[in-house]
This record gives C-alpha cells, sequence and structure tokens, in this order.
C-alpha cells in the first residue's frame, strides 16, 4: 500500500476533500479540529520531513497550508484546513509535535491573527513589539 492508499484508508471519514494535481502533488481538506492528528501521522509514521506552512484570508476564511514531502519519492501532501470563524481564528498548535512549526506559526500568529492554541511562544517575529494590538497586515480590509 503506498502513502495515498495508507492516508486514504487511516483518515477516510475525516478527509473533507481529497485531490492529486499532479502524480506527486496531493492536496487533503481536513476539519481544523483534526490537525493534530494528521499531522502527527504524516510527521511521525512515515516521517515526512515539514517543509512549510502558508496562511491567507480568504472569502471562506483563513485558510493554512501545512506542506509535508516524502522526500524518498519527491511526492508532497499539502494539508489545507480553513477556519472560518474570522473573528477569532484558532487551530490547534503544531508546534509541540513539529518543532519547526514554531516560528511559522509565530509568522501566521502575528500578520494574520490566527490563535495557535498550546503554542508557547507567540510573540512578535516581524512586526515592532509597539505594532498596534488587533491590526493584522495580511488581512483583507472590509470595502464599503
Amino acid at each position: 500500500m503506498n502513502l495515498i492508499e495508507e492516508l486514504k484508508s487511516k483518515f477516510d471519514k475525516e478527509i473533507l476533500k481529497f485531490e492529486q494535481k499532479k502524480a506527486k502533488r496531493v492536496y487533503i481538506d481536513i476539519d481544523p479540529k483534526n490537525i493534530i492528528p494528521f499531522g502527527s501521522y504524516l510527521f511521525n509514521k512515515p516521517a515526512l520531513r515539514f517543509m512549510i506552512a502558508s496562511g491567507m484570508d480568504t472569502r471562506s476564511g483563513i485558510e493554512i497550508m501545512y506542506h509535508f514531502s516524502d522526500d524518498s519519492t519527491g511526492v508532497i501532501i499539502t494539508l489545507r484546513v480553513i477556519l472560518t470563524n474570522k473573528e477569532k481564528p484558532e487551530i490547534d498548535s503544531l508546534s509541540n509535535i513539529i518543532k519547526g512549526t514554531n516560528w511559522i506559526e509565530r509568522e501566521m500568529h502575528e500578520l494574520l491573527g490566527i490563535i495557535f492554541i498550546g503554542h508557547k511562544n507567540l510573540k512578535h517575529l516581524i512586526l515592532p513589539d509597539d505594532w498596534p494590538k488587533d491590526d493584522y497586515p495580511l488581512r483583507q480590509k472590509e470595502r464599503k
């Protein structure tokens, strides 16, 4: 059983959408409440390398994509979540499981206002310490 088949078998009911755009590029949409089981599994079981995460303010909510690489095959798996509550976008932090997520979670907190539950150090990374509270530079401003 290859990695993709293994993921579908293990997390069948938790996968909201599965999209394979190319042979080596897979996107899996999950509910934000499932980020810990998915992230932990990808990082520990098949021992994929956490590459990076990215966040974006969209019409649907704050989208986060966590990118993992299977360096032995070149397959990249992206976990995509949408935080629909833009007033208080929250998700469990992967930083206690994957140390490499520490800084990118801090950056997304700072620039998009995402609250990473359980992160032990959500202080500013890029912006000055006196930056106005609740002013997130990568948030879309409401149009009047």
